[in-house]
């Protein structure tokens, strides 16, 4: 398939700039897979689709606080720094602007969030092809433990702020309330849209609710640069599935009963985790992808607790061994997550994003709002 095809026209004021006033507040379209209606709903009307026995599967990764600001030790010339992924205490890779000036052995003071220079300092050590840079830091034991009297939410770049990089709640509501394990550089944004009240309706159901983590790169805003498919190559991003949550996923399975993931990144652990499975178990392997046709009680690859990387690349035609439903937001023209959408709304077929693009146009057509800040799409 060609990157164009997943292109669509967005009036830049769906862009939403701040979340809803309440996190349960925002808009619910639903998309039923078999004969494509929709419904218009209000995300607390979530708990009418879901069902005693479903398992919900929720992302707690946690976003830290990643946009550092600091000045040339030598010259005084600012620079803004974005942690990227953390190699070992006090040694991280990150991107810098103006990434031109950050040569290797430059040094750098960092500087508070209110301006305030600090002890602390960061030293270019290396450089790789994807252009970020090594950083050595020292005047700290451990920059994790300092970032948040350091560090700004990192923000995507679709949403404005003035100088300092982030509004007053920005640091709370670009955050899931169940965030738990820090390492994210993004939010698991379909998350954003639940409240502890939400999730204990939800329990009360008869839903069990569960987590994996999956920490958000900085790869989750790349474009997909190449002319199709078939030339992108995915970002890795680290992930873990525990051994209570696999339990719960294959005694679903076994069941009969319903998986369904909160966003594309919860998606993407279960199902890495399913191929993981699969390529360990000999009645299951075939040619290193998912058997065609949707997994059976007697097919499914029974999960284990894991941590691991990934880069699975989910686009049409891909067939589904977890997720059965999922909850996810709106997401941007030609992008790896519009992608994995795609496939969902048509497992193992090619004409899912014809379905989602319609559910878009109708999303724009009734002002919806659109990306991290924005409303909400369940597909089932």
């Amino acid at each position: 398939m060609r990157t164009a095809e997943f292109d669509f026209a967005l009036p830049p004021e769906l862009i939403a700039q701040q979340p809803a006033p309440q996190r349960d507040a925002s808009r619910l379209l639903v998309l039923h897979r078999a004969g494509g209606a929709l419904e218009h709903r209000p995300f607390c009307g979530l708990p009418a689709f879901l069902r005693a026995g479903d398992v919900l599967v929720l992302n707690n990764s946690r976003v830290i606080p990643a946009r550092l600001r600091a000045e040339n030790v030598l010259t005084g010339g600012q620079f803004e720094i974005l942690l990227v992924e953390e190699n070992a205490p006090n040694d991280w890779w990150a991107m810098l602007r103006p990434g031109k000036r950050a040569r290797v052995g430059t040094r750098m003071r960092l500087r508070n969030r209110v301006g305030q220079p600090t002890e602390i300092r960061a030293t270019v050590t290396d450089t790789n092809a994807e252009g970020h840079r090594r950083l050595q830091f020292n005047g700290t034991d451990n920059l994790s433990s300092v970032l948040d009297g350091l560090g700004e939410t990192p923000l995507p770049p679709y949403i404005r702020r003035d100088e300092t990089g982030e509004a007053p709640e920005d640091r709370e509501r670009y955050q899931t309330v169940f965030a738990a394990a820090d390492g994210s550089v993004a939010a698991p944004t379909a998350g954003l849209h639940f409240t502890p009240e939400l999730l204990d309706r939800l329990r009360g159901t008869g839903v069990e609710v569960c987590f994996v983590t999956l920490h958000v790169g900085l790869g989750t805003f790349a474009p997909v640069k190449s002319d199709t498919l078939a030339g992108h190559v995915m970002h890795e991003e680290r992930y873990e599935i525990n051994a209570g949550t696999a339990a719960l996923v294959n005694d679903a399975k076994r069941s009969g009963r319903r998986v369904i993931a909160v966003g594309t990144t919860s998606v993407r652990v279960l199902e890495s985790a399913a191929l993981v499975a699969q390529a360990s178990s000999p009645a299951l392997v075939s040619t290193g992808v998912p058997p065609v046709g949707p997994a059976t009680p007697s097919t499914f690859p029974v999960l284990t607790a894991a941590t691991g990387r990934t880069r699975i690349f989910i686009h049409p035609p891909f067939q589904f061994r977890v997720v059965d439903a999922m909850a996810t937001n709106f997401h941007l023209p030609q992008s790896t997550l519009l992608m994995l959408v795609s496939a969902f709304a048509a497992p193992g077929r090619t004409d899912g994003r014809g379905a989602v693009l319609s559910a878009y146009a109708e999303a724009i057509r009734q002002r919806y709002r659109f990306f991290s800040y924005g409303d909400a799409m369940l597909i089932l």
